[in-house]
């Protein structure tokens, strides 16, 4: 613990940031964007009565629903602008992606590099404002129907005004969040998506620490327990830390070559192979699909009640029907995105373009066979300690009525997308100190 702690501190070298104009102007860049979008998320949305919707929340909190609101940042429980928050862009994103490895035409727009990139994006951004726009109807017609517990309505004036306001709003914040994180990635720093998933979840762990401690006060949990909780949290954020750095490592060697009188080369090096490639996306992606039945539930009207009651009871978190379905859909998105972000083939090919080898493997086919074979045993690790990170604390936090952002979930976005921006961090100081030495040696160079 002691070592990635000194790690991350000579990650973050403050003396060189202080330096570093550009790296700062980054970083307020994406602390402002960030802001901007926890104000939004308090926004609240035209036409709803906002003590009926409270009442609504708390019967039907629990399950989907509470996880829906910790991605959203609170802004579901608080019905604001950003309700849906970025979902329905990764629900696109997950769609063009499959398309990209089914559909021959999507995967020959992939293959011709920038051009081809912008226009998958293009059409990313046109499904978003379909999906976002479904999403929003179905929750429309959900909050005309849901009644409190003393029979009032959400909707203070249901009909097809209420409709129309309540989609117009949510698909514009929808959009609003997909543009800010795509700004956020080019101007600041880290990922943008992942970054406003981050912010929303941590914004509101204080609340779900304070709301721990009283359980603790009133005498609902045991201090011990309580001592127990946070413990375990510590565990889990350290084997995830250990889990996301570990790696294999394919040595590459290259032949040497007789350049006149010398010889060159013979040099060897490695290909870092993760053991978690995919990152924090698998359990993104599944609690995006895990969202759309309540979507479609929405439809059912007033006839939706029932339903989603028992959709919800069901999808309780801990419950079997919900870890089958969690765990599958972070397994399933664990090798299919490990598969998407990096092709064996590819990297068999530029090696032997290069020169290089793995000893003992032959250049060419076998070696993307070798490549292929040993990225599925990592892959395969590295499933089962997403799916074990995920839903193992899901089910002892619904065990004891603990809020969703002690869950193995948001501690793997949490963790995860700090050290990635860290690393990015880390990343724009190197290049900035390699920008001062050049300046250096060309002022040298001058006065020489």
């Amino acid at each position: 613990m002691s070592t990635g702690i000194e790690q991350f501190a000579s990650n973050l070298n403050f003396g060189a940031l202080s330096k570093a104009q550009e790296l700062k102007k980054r970083i307020f860049f994406t602390l402002g964007a960030l802001i901007i979008y926890r104000l939004g998320t308090y926004l609240p949305l035209p036409g709803i009565d906002p003590q009926a919707w409270s009442d609504i929340f708390t019967q039907k909190s629990g399950g989907l629903l509470d996880m829906f609101n910790m991605f959203a940042g609170g802004a579901f429980s608080r019905m604001s602008l950003f309700t849906l928050n970025i979902m329905p862009y990764i629900s696109a994103a997950i769609i063009m992606q499959l398309l990209t490895a089914m559909v021959p035409s999507f995967e020959q727009m992939k293959k011709e590099g920038e051009i081809g990139r912008k226009k998958i994006n293009q059409y990313t951004r046109y499904m978003t404002v379909g999906l976002a726009a479904v999403q929003a109807y179905g929750l429309a017609v959900w909050l005309e129907n849901v009644q409190t517990s003393t029979g009032g309505f959400a909707a203070m004036n249901p009909g097809l005004y209420f409709k129309a306001s309540i989609i117009i709003s949510i698909v514009g914040g929808t959009m609003f969040l997909m543009w800010l994180g795509e700004q956020i990635t080019s101007r600041g720093v880290g990922n943008g998506i992942s970054l406003i998933i981050f912010a929303g979840i941590v914004a509101e762990l204080p609340r779900a620490i304070a709301g721990t401690l009283e359980l603790g006060r009133q005498g609902a949990l045991a201090p011990f327990l309580i001592l127990l909780i946070f413990l375990f949290v510590i565990a889990v954020i350290t084997f995830i830390v250990f889990m996301e750095r570990a790696q294999r490592r394919l040595i590459i060697q290259y032949p040497k070559r007789q350049h006149g009188n010398k010889m060159m080369g013979g040099d060897s090096s490695h290909i870092p192979l993760k053991l978690n490639t995919s990152g924090v996306i698998p359990p993104i992606f599944a609690s995006s699909l895990l969202f759309l039945p309540l979507t479609m539930v929405g439809f059912m009207g007033s006839e939706g009640n029932e339903t989603i009651d028992t959709l919800a009871r069901y999808l309780q978190s801990g419950q079997p029907l919900y870890m089958i379905f969690y765990g599958s859909l972070v397994a399933f998105f664990a090798f299919f995105y490990t598969a998407i972000v990096f092709n064996p083939k590819d990297t068999a090919e530029n090696l032997r373009k290069y020169g290089g080898f793995i000893p003992g493997i032959r250049p060419g086919e076998k070696t993307a066979q070798y490549i292929d074979y040993v990225l599925t045993r990592i892959t395969t690790i590295g499933a089962a300690y997403l799916v074990l990170v995920c839903l193992i604390p899901e089910f002892l936090m619904a065990k004891y009525q603990l809020p969703f952002y002690f869950g193995g979930t948001s501690l793997l976005i949490v963790v995860t997308v700090t050290m990635d921006t860290v690393a990015q961090i880390h990343s724009h100081l190197i290049a900035h100190q390699y920008e001062g030495l050049i300046k250096k040696s060309r002022l040298r160079g001058r006065r020489g």
